[in-house]
């Protein structure tokens, strides 16, 4: 093994270490049975999204020649190319088993998945009528033998590849003379894929769409006569970068909803088959799809598509599901009295979904209705199907204030979303910037002016994740409300940036990409290092969700030489290998994978016990530190810095749903004879006893 590789864990390696976590969580005895299906659907959706993205970019890399050595961690982009589909093989096949353990488990519980030859006599008409009125209808039937050209798949869509033999009505064709026709069916995602069908007594019965579609087979291709017939499943996934055309007479909407449009027939990249399908079969679908050498290929099982059971019905059984949690209120926020007026005392810090996001709705609604606010000024990178953001913003217009919004049309996979928003807010009079040209923008901010005693008071929040009501409910994330003017002003700078991309403004507060966030932090960590050593308290607390750059993490291995005790909390991937004699022995690194997606980006510096601790939206990625306009903000409140120290702290000793990170990435539980913490559980009672003081 070559000397970069024993100093980095290759990111896609790493990413797919994580999603095995996300696996780990189906198959674990402390979660509710039906959120344990959900988590297999989770790991599916995060698999089909990986080779859209991260396979589709190693393959770009082979495909131009290259080696890709230097940007891999070591690796040859074609050797990964087959580690990576290794690896999912595996995984694919232990996702198989633990699927079939779980649905084991349900029988116990009354609940049946039943398949096409399962039905009971006494469901056959709800099962006819239902494909009859809901299925046919909407159903994509291809006979493939005829066709000139081979229609093009959508991307991550499920099809039934159908052969059927074929005879003459007599049945006077025998043997080698007998036809073939093989037939792609579409698995409609306008119907749920598990249909609930008639209980018996005490038993509950739920069909996959694709075994009822199987089901009514005969009723589909009732004008053949065939002596037998079978549908396999099959299912491909497409590059999804965006290529971006140079047309200097489109306009950035236009660009961005043309290269999303292209994604549908962008090249394959994964090619996933039920095993079981016949030779032949198999053969001519990929001599038609022209699949290639440099596609993953994965034999799978039965059903694809398991990202669907994340939505796999409750039955009414919350006995199987996690205890749903009431968010608490902020201590001294109330959301029935001025929200502008309590934060124009002092700072608060919202942690959610431990804390309502309704204070973020309320924020906004307040300043679209006071008639001493003038301005708004927002950042947006995912809104939720429907948003009360979105809403309160038209509000504000309506109200006559001057409304900025930074949306960012390039957030992957919610471009259509985004364009859609856009458009609509521009249609209601909102002033739209898209960005700056190269950069992504995914910082989390917000800042009002507003008219006090004849001057400009500002108001704003700075948060570490997406303001959206729906994944505030499952992501974990810290938003800091504030009328720190220094901040605020130092926001309004960023703000500018969008509109007079030449001009890279200074900040004394602020950690700002791409300018400034990858200096500012090895600054901080220089100054551990300097006090370790001179002997003096040096540590550095980190929570991330991914951390990638080999020049931060080079920083970490000279810190840790040099005495700074290092602890990590990555949920995600992490190329730094901790633990090293000599190189990172100082450094220790877990991950936390449980009910909610851990989000939140904090950094915590000794600085000779006077600790210096940041909230930022920016991961330790490439990406994030070069190529984004991110924001991370200091908390000078020192109830709010103690808040960011103490949940860091129930973090890190989570000795239940924590995994060490090693060189081996065998994702072992961490384990210790200290008392039991299960720290999102944990972080719950903090905050109701805080509520309580």
């Amino acid at each position: 093994m070559n000397k970069t590789k024993n100093q980095y864990i290759n990111r896609e390696i790493s990413w797919l270490s994580f999603n095995e976590r996300v696996l780990q969580e189906s198959t674990a005895k402390n979660v509710p049975l039906i959120e344990r299906l959900r988590f297999l659907g989770i790991f599916s959706n995060n698999l089909d999204e990986f080779f859209k993205v991260r396979y589709a970019t190693v393959k770009r890399i082979v495909e131009a020649g290259k080696t890709g050595k230097s940007v891999l961690g070591g690796e040859k982009a074609k050797d990964l190319l087959e580690e990576i589909t290794a690896v999912v093989i595996k995984q694919q096949a232990k996702s198989q088993a633990i699927l079939d353990n779980i649905e084991e488990e349900l029988e116990a519980q009354n609940i049946f998945i039943v398949d096409e030859t399962g039905i009971k006599e006494s469901q056959e008409e709800f099962v006819k009528r239902y494909f009859i009125q809901n299925v046919s209808p909407v159903l994509m039937t291809i006979i493939l033998n005829d066709l000139t050209e081979f229609p093009m798949l959508k991307d991550t869509a499920a099809y039934l590849a159908i052969k059927m033999v074929l005879i003459d009505s007599d049945g006077s064709r025998k043997g080698k003379d007998k036809e073939v026709r093989y037939a792609l069916i579409e698995i409609p995602k306008e119907i749920d894929r598990f249909i609930v069908l008639p209980k018996e007594g005490d038993r509950n019965y739920i069909m996959i769409l694709d075994d009822l579609i199987r089901y009514s087979l005969r009723s589909i291709f009732n004008m053949f006569t065939y002596e037998s017939i079978t549908a396999h499943m099959i299912k491909i996934t497409r590059d999804a970068e965006l290529d971006m055309d140079n047309d200097l007479s489109k306009s950035f909407i236009e660009k961005i909803s043309s290269s999303v449009e292209h994604r549908k027939i962008s090249d394959p990249v994964r090619f996933v088959y039920d095993q079981s399908i016949e030779q032949d079969t198999l053969k001519f679908l990929k001599e038609k799809m022209n699949i290639e050498e440099t596609d993953s290929v994965i034999p799978g099982g039965r059903y694809h598509n398991r990202r669907d059971y994340m939505g796999f019905p409750s039955l009414g059984r919350t006995d199987l599901l996690y205890d749903k949690i009431t968010p608490l209120p902020i201590k001294g926020l109330s959301l029935e009295g001025s929200i502008l007026e309590a934060i124009s005392r002092k700072d608060y810090l919202m942690y959610t979904p431990y804390h309502t996001f309704a204070y973020i709705i309320k924020f906004l609604r307040e300043a679209a209705l006071d008639p001493k606010v003038r301005s708004i000024k927002i950042t947006v990178y995912r809104l939720a199907n429907d948003s009360q953001v979105a809403a309160s913003l038209i509000n504000a217009v309506k109200n006559g204030k001057q409304v900025t919004v930074q949306i960012e049309l390039q957030a992957r996979f919610d471009e259509r979303a985004n364009i859609q928003y856009a458009e609509q807010l521009q249609a209601e009079g909102v002033k739209l910037i898209f960005g700056v040209p190269g950069l992504k923008v995914h910082s989390k901010i917000c800042v009002i002016e507003r008219e006090e005693d004849n001057e400009v008071k500002r108001y704003g929040f700075v948060s570490t994740g997406n303001f959206n009501e729906s994944t505030a409910r499952i992501y974990t994330d810290y938003t800091l409300f504030t009328s720190h003017d220094a901040i605020l002003k130092e926001l309004n700078k960023v703000f500018n940036f969008f509109e007079t991309t030449y001009k890279i403004n200074k900040y004394k507060h602020l950690i700002v990409s791409p300018h400034y966030t990858k200096s500012k932090f090895k600054k901080l960590i220089d100054n551990e290092i300097a006090n370790a050593i001179v002997g003096k308290p040096a540590y550095i607390k980190i929570k991330m969700n991914s951390f990638t750059s080999y020049e931060m993490v080079d920083k970490l291995y000279e810190a840790s030489r040099a005495g700074v005790k290092i602890q990590l909390i990555i949920r995600g991937i992490c190329c730094l290998i901790p633990g090293v004699n000599g190189m990172s022995e100082n450094i220790e690194a877990i991950s936390v994978v449980d009910k909610f997606l851990e989000h939140p980006r904090v950094f915590i510096f000794c600085n000779e016990e006077d600790p210096k601790v940041y909230i930022s939206s920016a991961d330790w990625m490439t990406r994030n530190l070069d190529n984004r306009v991110e924001v991370g903000c200091p908390i000078y409140d020192k109830g709010i810095k103690k808040e960011l120290l103490d949940t860091f702290e129930i973090s890190w000793k989570d000795n239940v749903k924590a995994r060490v990170f090693n060189k081996d990435q065998d994702n072992a539980y961490r384990k210790n004879d200290k008392k039991k913490v299960r720290s999102q559980f944990a972080m719950y009672d903090y905050y109701l006893e805080k509520a309580k003081e």
